[in-house]
């Protein structure tokens, strides 16, 4: 596996990873009347942006250079998005990312504290990452998710 930071040229690949698991394992534990928003804020133009301002992406690839998992960062704090390709899970791809963007975080912007708005099938893996909740399962208007920290 091979880790780089993304390029504006990888916003559509990472809109296509980001959109189709969010489908398969965020969308079922959220309201409908949230999911066109939600796949909005992943779009291939909504990526480009986060690229173009305080986000911070890194990308797995495969030896034929398939991108295999996708770690982003908001203002080097913030987990905006942690996703694996169904296929790749289970082999530490997630572990391994996660690692190493929160060492970038840390040596280019000195951050000591994360968050993350965990989705309901996610919590077990941040859990096993290190992260704590703040609080219980939470509904913001339909958008169910599991609001947690770590601290190095």
């Amino acid at each position: 596996m091979l880790i780089r930071q993304a390029t504006l040229e990888d916003s559509v690949a990472i809109s296509e990873l980001i959109s189709r698991l969010t489908v398969k394992h965020v969308l079922p534990s959220c309201e409908s009347k949230t999911h066109d928003l939600l796949l909005s804020s992943m779009s291939s133009e909504q990526v480009k942006q986060n690229l173009q301002s305080d986000y911070y992406y890194l990308l797995a690839e495969n030896a034929n250079k398939q991108l295999i998992g996708v770690a982003g960062l908001k203002n080097y704090n913030h987990l905006y998005h942690l996703f694996v390709c169904d296929n790749h899970q289970g082999r530490g791809f997630a572990r391994t990312l996660w690692q190493t963007i929160k060492h970038d975080a840390e040596r280019i912007n000195n951050t000591k504290q994360f968050t993350v708005n965990s989705a309901i099938t996610a919590e077990s893996i941040y859990l096993s990452f290190g992260f704590k909740r703040l609080s219980g399962i939470r509904n913001r208007d339909g958008m169910v998710d599991i609001p947690m920290t770590f601290t190095l």
